[in-house]
């Protein structure tokens, strides 16, 4: 097996007619070519040649301030004397960090822990009153339980590059902790890694909404990172199968959306829908809240620019440009998806605009460009965000119609939307010359073939497949709440938070009778305050003491709701 090594340097190669060779590499790979040694097979040999290529490349940092791209063909030759090439990207390597890149990873990390509100308040908007802190504490549970695990064992089968790392899953940066020389590149990539980890996760907890029990939702969270890290490794690893397919996915369409999704889907089939979901047909539910839904929106929209500006991993180099084409295609994206839901929203519902449909339409457009935000062009971001609003509008009513219960669309948002943006990259990618983000490949309508689309379809059913069968293992716990405590609401079931003006069913009048009702606590309030204006004291028996407010407290958990 021969190991050769090519620089492409688009500047240098314009300006000088020839490709950057330098003494030194030429010494290095001769020193690679002469490792020969009869006790190591060809597997070992070639690993151990390509590292040190990589080393090689890795000292040349004045090739990222000057804007050049290091990119290595690793031609190989088998027994037979057939030679093939290998592209080996560095878009995701640590070793291109700069202090000015992880200052970018970091203030997009932050922005996307931002989304978690944006979920919270968009679901508990969408759900029912009686079930809204229920929601957002799940959101807490998500980055509590989730990272943990993901800083214990996620991060290194995502990205571990130590011996025993296959094409599957990596090896490596368990419990994560680094040395002085490498914490700054190392802690930036994971928490940025960390914060896309936590959103998949947040993803299932909105499809589960209203009916699902706190504990068992909490030892999901824990192990969900199992579910969202291979597929991460698989996509975002240089080693990974599907990067060496060919696959991208530059800010996770599939890996964050569709496992998400899909993850979700299994745990609401296996949840069966909420207590008398369907009774009165399949006709959507009225939000609990459309304002907080939209403030939810407004957080998540914000958050998606940080979600995909931030994937380009710096801007140095040439990573500052794709960047600013992120941020383009991201909004193009937005507007096309919101236009054309308002456009369906007043044709389908008798020209009113259904606040659901704005949400879900604009969020399914942003979902559909995370695949592709820095290999397509601003009005192909138009194109795919209307496309996907359109599919993500179509799937909402189709899955109630199946008596498919997601509280909060987030099926059709995140997998069906999803599955289109992973496919549109395959017809829509130009050939990225910057960073090499598509490896040499481009869409259909750039003239790349059909390669690119079939990459794409593969990487698809890859993940749903995943997704499906683990997220299948690790729900088979008992999920469902109680009926009654279902029909009382989580938040008073799981949390011992009441409202006025709350109807309790008759038929679950004191469940949860140790939970002070607000009437009791109201009656409790204006009595001691009564009590100290006529300076008489509360206990006793008579007057306007303690024994009537007690008959009114009890009275009161069950009738003055």
């Amino acid at each position: 097996m021969t190991v050769d090594t090519r620089r492409r340097s688009y500047a240098r190669k314009q300006a000088y007619g020839k490709t950057f060779t330098t003494a030194t590499e030429k010494k290095r790979r001769r020193e690679v070519m002469n490792q020969r040694s009869g006790t190591k097979s060809d597997s070992w040999r070639a690993q151990y040649q390509l590292r040190l290529i990589m080393d090689v490349v890795i000292d040349y940092d004045d090739w990222y301030r000057n804007e050049e791209l290091p990119v290595i063909m690793l031609n190989i030759t088998n027994a037979n004397g057939t030679t093939f090439t290998v592209p080996i990207p560095f878009r995701r390597s640590s070793a291109q960090t700069t202090w000015d890149d992880a200052t970018w990873i970091l203030t997009s990390s932050f922005i996307i822990f931002t989304m978690q509100s944006g979920f919270g308040l968009l679901e508990s908007g969408a759900c029912s009153r009686r079930n809204e802190v229920n929601v957002m504490v799940k959101n807490v549970v998500d980055i509590v339980f989730g990272g943990i695990t993901y800083w214990m064992f996620g991060y290194g089968l995502s990205f571990g590059e130590q011996a025993g790392s296959n094409a599957f899953f990596g090896v490596g940066y368990f419990f994560v902790d680094a040395d002085e020389e490498h914490m700054g590149e190392r802690y930036a990539h994971f928490v940025f890694q960390l914060s896309f980890a936590t959103t998949a996760t947040t993803i299932v907890s909105g499809v589960m909404a209203e009916r699902t029990k706190l504990p068992a939702y909490m030892l999901f969270s824990f192990l969900n990172t199992i579910v969202y890290s291979l597929p991460a490794s698989w996509i975002w690893r240089e080693a990974g199968f599907l990067v060496q397919l060919g696959a991208v996915d530059i800010a996770g369409s599939s890996v964050v959306h569709i496992v998400g999704g899909v993850a979700g889907l299994v745990g609401t089939l296996m949840l069966k829908p909420r207590m008398g979901r369907y009774a009165a047909g399949s006709a959507a539910l009225p939000m609990g809240s459309p304002t907080n839904a939209l403030v939810g929106l407004f957080m998540l929209w914000w958050g998606w620019l940080g979600f995909n500006c931030g994937s380009t991993y710096g801007i140095t180099g040439h990573k500052w440009k794709l960047t600013a084409k992120s941020a383009i295609t991201t909004i193009n994206a937005s507007i096309g998806g919101g236009i054309t839901g308002c456009f369906i929203s007043y044709l389908t519902r008798d020209w009113k605009l259904n606040v659901a449909d704005l949400i879900n339409s604009i969020l399914g457009a942003l979902v559909a460009v995370t695949a592709g935000c820095a290999v397509v062009r601003p009005w192909e971001a138009l194109v795919i965000g209307a496309i996907g609003a359109i599919i993500t509008l179509a799937t909402v009513p189709l899955l109630d119609r199946l008596r498919i219960d997601d509280p909060v669309g987030a099926v059709s948002v995140h997998a069906a939307a999803g599955i289109w943006g992973m496919l549109s990259v395959g017809i829509f990618a130009e050939n990225d010359k910057l960073q090499y983000l598509t490896y040499g490949r481009a869409g259909l309508i750039h003239g790349g073939g059909g390669y690119l689309l079939g990459a794409q379809t593969a990487a698809v059913v890859a993940m749903i497949a995943w997704s499906a069968l683990t997220s299948f293992m690790l729900l088979l716990v008992s999920l469902r709440l109680s009926p009654e405590d279902e029909l009382l609401g989580a938040d008073i079931a799981e949390h011992c938070i009441q409202y006025e003006n709350h109807t309790i069913p008759p038929s679950v009048m004191g469940v949860h009778d140790e939970c002070p009702s607000p009437v009791s606590a109201i009656i409790h309030s204006v009595a001691a305050q009564e009590d100290k204006k006529n300076n008489s004291p509360i206990e006793g028996d008579g007057g306007s003491g303690k024994m009537q407010i007690s008959s009114l407290s009890v009275a009161g958990r069950r009738n003055a709701w």
